[in-house]
């Protein structure tokens, strides 16, 4: 691993530069995104051969995309978690218990996604595995890694909940912490997987909250910066910046074959694995509430469903035209990329939103 090398700078002074986190993060990102970019067709055409039909699409979704999709293979998040794990071993300090804890989510929601996108290209189905199974899956993950940061957290911190723009206000949430914590990565994993049903729409707003994340968690792992924004300093979390990077270059890579038309779709395999990088991320940092601001996009996409559900089983009518929200605007006219870019530039705005938060105290 590269960063141990940074333990032979004392001999060789070049060697220095390994120690700084900004540019491990930058070494990280560009790995990740040559992986991908490398190896992406090998990956593609396998995925292809295997799949045949490739993804099933939803007779109930949009006419157009019956015609326009069909036949395009899934489980691109392999692609995204190859190249993620491959940055995150060759760059990320061996020694962050929060490194490895952000690896265990995001590959246990990755395992779970690739078994539900494993039923759907099989069974020919757009159904999965049972929902309730999975959720329970997901939230034993969630609450073993909970549990984890919460005993690395500062004595100060443990079991405490922030609040943006709040100075110094904390609440004590106990063991219901870590359920809340749970319920924060289980349902930005959730939401992400929403997200993704056009081609691009997915990936970039989860680069974007990753850029989000890296930088507040840069911030907060340093105890200068976290001193001069009056946020609350946990040590260590410098670290997830580099995670972070690994995810923009990785998703960098695989845009360029998932950029429409799609070549490859990234299924649950990517989507739910990288919601709950994002979900753990937030935790650590104790920016959990900051999340909901910056993944404000991934939380429509979930709140139209369920708006959509309830809605229709208490009064038997739907609020949208059809739920997740973005077919609810293919419904209404509008083209693909009209509503992929409109989304990104949505994204763009939360996410500033989002970093403002650190400076209003």
């Amino acid at each position: 691993m590269l960063y141990l090398l940074s333990d032979l700078s004392s001999t060789f002074t070049p060697l220095n530069v390994f120690r700084y986190i900004t540019f491990r993060t930058g070494g990280a990102m560009f790995t990740a995104g040559l992986f991908v970019f490398w190896f992406g067709p090998w990956i593609i055409s396998l995925l292809r051969l295997r799949q045949g039909k490739g993804q099933p699409i939803r007779e109930d979704g949009p006419q157009t995309h019956l015609l326009t999709k069909r036949g395009t293979p899934t489980m691109g998040g392999l692609m995204i978690l190859a190249g993620f794990i491959v940055a995150v071993l060759l760059w990320a300090s061996p020694r962050n218990h929060y490194v490895w804890v952000t690896l265990t989510v995001t590959l246990g929601f990755g395992a779970i996604g690739f078994y539900d996108d494993y039923l759907k290209v099989t069974k020919q189905s757009h159904k999965g595995f049972s929902g309730k199974f999975r959720l329970g899956l997901e939230g034993l993950i969630a609450l073993a890694a909970c549990v984890t940061i919460s005993a690395y957290s500062p004595a100060s911190l443990q079991n405490q909940l922030a609040f943006p723009v709040l100075k110094d206000a904390l609440l004590n949430l106990g063991w219901f912490y870590a359920l809340f914590g749970a319920f924060v990565i289980v349902g930005a994993g959730n939401a992400v997987n929403m997200t993704d049903g056009l081609d691009g729409l997915a990936i970039v707003p989860v680069m974007i909250a990753c850029a989000t994340f890296g930088m507040i968690a840069y911030l907060v792992g340093n105890s200068f910066t976290a001193s001069y924004l009056q946020v609350n300093y946990v040590r260590d979390t410098g670290e997830l910046a580099v995670v972070c990077g690994a995810v923009i270059g990785a998703g960098l890579g695989f845009l360029w074959f998932n950029a429409p038309p799609a070549q490859i779709f990234m299924g649950d395999t990517g989507s739910l694995s990288l919601g709950g990088l994002l979900g753990v991320i937030a935790v650590a940092t104790k920016h959990e509430i900051v999340l909901a601001i910056v993944g404000g996009l991934f939380v429509l996409e979930m709140m139209s469903v369920i708006i959509q559900v309830a809605s229709f089983k208490l009064t038997g009518k739907r609020v949208f035209r059809m739920a997740p929200i973005h077919h609810h605007f293919e419904q209404k006219g509008w083209k693909e990329p009209q509503v992929v870019i409109r989304f990104w530039i949505i994204a763009v705005i939360l996410a500033m939103a989002g970093l403002a938060t650190l400076k209003l105290r």
